[in-house]
């Protein structure tokens, strides 16, 4: 039977590259995409996913286990991984972890139990266990945040510390000195990388971080409010990082409950373009994070490491981009 290695090396490219061209990705060079497709033609071969996971005794499932089913992010995030498995036979079991660890590790289970063909996940640490899927034979892929453990897991993502860096170093070059930061919970990957990126900002900038002015908060609107609150209480606060859209709503909801003016009595940078920004009388900054490519990427990740089983795990890292 003609595989995908075959179509491969008759084209003389990766496997990944004709997982692309079969998922018709507009990224692949004209020249390289008709190779592949003359290969294809000359082969006859067919995509068969749901027969190879047959053969091995696996449905033709990915298992999606996403840390915030309402995060817009993870949404985005969510539709690019669908597509890629669409496209290549798959369906796609989508499980909200809630920044749970239990609710994780029961989601983990069940990926086991249901024989899935493999399984993307965004950890609530990186310290979450993946050691018996791997064991099984289950590739698994990190996205957004990583996977540490014996075993080196593939991940594919965006570099918040550099991100979190650039949004400060925007607020210090505006004449802020009084910064706040309202961030995640410690023990998530993006929320201490941003918080990390924040004060290596303020220090390249002379300004020695302020202990008070950076918060850990849920990843939620509510627990976003409480954190605004309290670091409004310091009544010299210039400008404010907050390191998600959810947080973004609660803290512009105590901005108005305090009659604050954005723009005059205090700046704002968010990371992650929500649509509602735009509607917004007095605009912020956004950090606009590629959520959909890392989706993509993280499913085509996973194609290629179905098809290329002793492949070494790769790391991708995406760069996010300030808009002001």
């Amino acid at each position: 039977m003609v595989t995908i290695r075959d179509v491969a090396a008759r084209a003389g490219v990766s496997t990944a590259t004709v997982s692309r061209v079969l998922n018709d990705d507009q990224r692949v060079r004209p020249e390289t995409s008709q190779r592949v497709l003359d290969a294809v033609s000359a082969l006859n071969y067919v995509p068969n996913s749901l027969g190879r996971s047959l053969r091995q005794q696996r449905s033709a499932l990915w298992a999606l286990i996403i840390a915030d089913i309402e995060n817009p992010f993870l949404t985005s995030v969510t539709r690019g991984v669908e597509d890629v498995a669409q496209s290549a036979g798959y369906s796609v079991l989508l499980c909200n972890s809630d920044e749970n660890p239990d609710k994780e590790q029961q989601y983990l289970d069940i990926a086991e139990q249901s024989r899935v063909t493999g399984v993307l996940i965004t950890p609530t640490s990186p310290a979450v266990d993946v050691h018996r899927l791997l064991t099984s034979g289950v590739p698994v892929v990190a996205l957004d945040r990583p996977v540490r453990g014996p075993k080196s897991i593939d991940a594919v993502l965006v570099d918040s510390r550099g991100a979190a860096r650039a949004a400060v170093e925007h607020l210090v070059a505006a004449g802020h000195r009084r910064i706040a930061c309202i961030t995640g919970p410690q023990r998530v990957f993006t929320a201490a990388e941003r918080a990390l990126g924040y004060r290596e900002a303020l220090q390249d900038a002379g300004i020695e971080p302020d202990p008070g002015l950076l918060h850990y908060a849920d990843f939620k609107i509510a627990g976003a409010r409480d954190a605004a609150r309290e670091v409004l209480k310091s009544g010299d606060l210039e400008a404010l990082l907050v390191t998600n859209s959810l947080m973004a709503v609660g803290v512009l909801e105590v901005i108005a409950e305090q009659g604050l003016t954005i723009g005059s009595d205090i700046d704002i940078v968010a990371f992650d373009d929500a649509p509602w920004t735009g509607l917004l009388s007095a605009s912020i900054s956004v950090v606009r994070q590629p959520a959909y490519e890392l989706g993509r990427a993280a499913g085509e990740l996973l194609l290629d490491k179905l098809t290329n089983a002793g492949q070494a795990a790769r790391t991708i890292m995406l760069n996010a981009t300030l808009i002001d």
